[in-house]
């Protein structure tokens, strides 16, 4: 039956229940009065799924139920599927729509079901075909939320437009089994063979001491799987360690101390393939230490989807230039460059050995040029000296 999409927002009761762990119901549907009779839909039929291979299909048998005392006219059937998975074929009595992620809720595809026909009290029902899914190359650890209406639960306005399906029209059949389920909402886990390579990025420092440098580290999922983190579970952590001989003026979020180091969570439970975390810290030197280094790792919980485990760490190194072992105080001058060359207090730093912390200094260019000092002192005596030849002829056109 040709269905058109209405604009208004699915339930975010309903739809924000994708992401909780296991097989669960969410939402009982309740009589609107103890004595007054009406049908109440459930739906169910449908285990936990497992051992999918990406770039395979599956079924997806669902029953529906009426355990209310009167027939439910039409039903609407909601098939919604995280990232990792997508719809093989789709029956024209079905639309399709690509949501996007918002509210904390990952990015899915849903599938919306009208059956104009009628629904008995104490029977069971179930589609005459079942709805057949894919599992993508990025297919890991995916759900899929299943929904029964009265009504046309209309279409989500953060998806794409609706596109209603190419192959036949499937109608509802008695079921032949029981089970018609508990609840009108229910989630159940699609669980894919992958593996997704976590990686980290470290950095190399370099500054004077008594300036203040940003250290960007980075974390990288490469893939091929997209994780997300039940509600509940922990996302991925990356325990950051700065070099020796600074100390740590402002802290990135989602990062807090632990010890000498710093445990960075990340912004989303949900990981794409490809996705990254930066994690940007800004460090003042304090003093040069010799052959200074951090770290940027992985925490060390087991992550049997995570084989690789050579790019799991990296270093940190810091190079201090200029001055001695504890630095040099230097003049401060009013620079404009980035955070890298200044000092704590933002102003471009010049050293006394002449050279400048803003992108200018010579000795990292290979230049030589006299300390600034000794440019000025040798100003003076030159001028010094132009003054006497002047005084001595001016004397002597006066004899």
């Amino acid at each position: 039956m040709p269905m058109p999409p209405h604009n208004r927002r699915a339930s975010r009761a309903a739809v924000a229940a994708l992401g909780a762990a296991g097989l669960i119901a969410l939402a009982a549907a309740p009589a609107a009065f103890a004595d007054e009779a009406a049908p109440e839909l459930v739906i169910g039929g449908i285990a936990p799924i497992g051992g999918v291979q990406p770039g395979s299909t599956f079924d997806l048998p669902v029953t529906v139920g009426n355990k209310g005392t009167e027939a439910a006219e039409k039903v609407w059937v909601t098939y919604a599927v995280t990232r990792g998975l997508d719809f093989a074929e789709v029956p024209s009595n079905c639309r399709t729509q690509q949501v996007r992620s918002y509210d904390e809720m990952p990015e899915r595809w849903t599938a919306v079901c009208g059956f104009d026909q009628v629904v008995e009290p104490g029977v069971v029902y179930t589609p005459e075909r079942p709805l057949r899914a894919k599992a993508l190359d990025r297919a890991f650890n995916d759900e899929l939320l299943l929904r029964v209406d009265e009504n046309d639960p209309g279409a989500d306005e953060n998806g794409t437009l609706p596109v209603a399906g190419t192959a036949p029209a499937v109608k509802l059949v008695e079921a032949q089994a029981t089970g018609e389920g508990s609840a009108r909402v229910v989630i159940v886990p699609v669980t894919s063979v992958n593996t997704a390579d976590y990686q980290v990025t470290g950095a190399a420092l370099r500054g004077r001491v008594g300036e203040t440098v940003p250290m960007k580290v980075e974390f990288t999922n490469a893939g091929p799987a997209w994780v997300m983190a039940k509600v509940g579970e922990r996302s991925a952590r990356v325990m950051i360690t700065p070099p020796a001989g600074t100390s740590v003026v402002k802290t990135p979020g989602f990062c807090k101390a632990k010890g000498e180091a710093y445990e960075c969570g990340m912004s989303q439970r949900a990981l794409n393939e490809g996705g990254r975390e930066t994690y940007t810290f800004q460090l003042k030197i304090d003093k040069r230490v010799a052959h200074a280094r951090g770290s940027v790792a992985l925490s060390t919980e087991a992550r049997p989807s995570d084989p690789d485990k050579s790019n799991d760490k990296a270093d940190i190194t810091l190079d201090v230039t200029g001055g001695g072992p504890t630095g040099s105080p230097g003049s401060s001058t009013g620079g404009s460059g980035g955070s890298a060359g200044r000092s704590a207090g933002g102003a471009s730093s010049t050293g006394a050995d002449g050279t400048t912390a803003n992108g200018g200094n010579l000795a990292e260019t290979g230049s030589s040029a006299l300390p600034i000092t000794g440019v000025a002192a040798a100003a003076v005596v030159t001028g010094a000296g132009m003054l006497v030849i002047v005084r001595r002829r001016r004397a002597q056109s006066l004899k």
